[in-house]
């Protein structure tokens, strides 16, 4: 088992590094091509952050681990709201963009509640679900794109690192490489470590996959916090959370059809109204403090307590 716990931190390593060559690269061509920076930061920088999600839930859905492949989406959406958001704040207080609290967080809330009839209504998300899901990604990106656009002059452009034509596009190749090999090394281990101490493949991906996959968005938050753009945070993990659900969730079931199971719908349920507590504290606050970031970090303790004691 020492092994699996190797390969498996390797496929982290490999879905992180893999993700931020990906980005790079991406970002540069989108630059070279004259795109400007805020469309490149709303697009190929917001799908990058969740690369690591889409390779190992749609390697799991594939591979039969489908438990894996909703539990990773459903956990790295706690673990953003509770521990990312919940950092920033604590580091540093922050305010919230108006455009945020009136349209992003409140299609957040609809996407996550919007899983549970899905989980409810029958024993699998399949393919017309997994479409759907892509249909919502598309419209959502459209809108966003359309409303920067008109509001292109208020807009800073985003400061992207260019290189030449040809490293970018092995930056891009590399990259998707390590995201996809190792997309495979966590799911294959994963499910080993499961199998060795008899844990569940939920209890695995709600927790140490999620938490792995989440990385990016706590490192890039964290660095925010610190160099007091806090409010960068939260962006983030609203941003991060659509395109797990929509993205990644669409992708992975209208590839191949995902079982559920009755503990998939209850963690469904927390995801909601984790999401909603956060956008209604968030929206009369107009932000998040320290003594709110505080209680969302004990609540991803209570709620890891909870996965214990229910999931192992």
């Amino acid at each position: 088992m020492v092994l699996n716990i190797i390969l498996l931190l390797v496929g982290f390593v490999l879905l992180i590094k893999g993700a931020d060559f990906f980005v790079d690269g991406s970002s540069s061509i989108a630059k070279l091509l004259g795109i400007p920076g805020f469309v490149i930061g709303l697009t190929v920088v917001a799908m990058g952050t969740s690369a690591p999600e889409a390779a190992v839930s749609i390697t799991a859905g594939l591979s039969g681990s489908n438990e894996i492949a909703v539990s990773n989406v459903v956990g790295s959406n706690i673990f953003n709201l509770l521990v990312v958001a919940g950092m920033s704040a604590i580091i540093k207080p922050y305010k919230i963009e108006k455009t945020m609290l009136k349209r992003d967080f409140p299609i957040n809330v609809g996407v996550s509640a919007l899983l549970i009839p899905m989980l409810i209504m029958s024993n699998f998300l399949g393919n017309i679900d997994g479409i759907a899901l892509l249909v919502l990604f598309v419209a959502y990106l459209a809108f966003v794109l359309i409303m920067a656009f008109k509001n292109r002059e208020t807009q800073e452009e985003e400061n992207i690192k260019t290189m030449s034509p040809v490293l970018s596009v092995l930056c891009i190749v590399g990259g998707l490489a390590a995201v996809i090999f190792g997309g495979d090394l966590v799911v294959d281990n994963a499910v080993a470590i499961a199998e060795a101490l008899n844990w569940s493949e939920t209890f695995i991906g709600l927790t140490i996959i999620a938490i792995g996959t989440s990385l990016p968005e706590l490192v890039t938050s964290i660095v925010a916090a610190k160099k007091g753009e806090s409010g960068l945070a939260l962006g983030n993990v609203i941003g991060s959370n659509l395109f797990n659900i929509m993205f990644v969730l669409g992708l992975s079931t209208a590839i191949s059809p995902i079982a559920t199971d009755s503990s998939m719908v209850i963690n469904a349920i927390i995801l909601c109204v984790i999401t909603a507590i956060v956008y209604i504290v968030s929206l009369i606050n107009k932000g998040l403090g320290r003594i709110t970031g505080s209680v969302c970090v004990v609540g991803y303790v209570a709620y890891s307590a909870y996965l214990i004691m229910t999931t192992v």
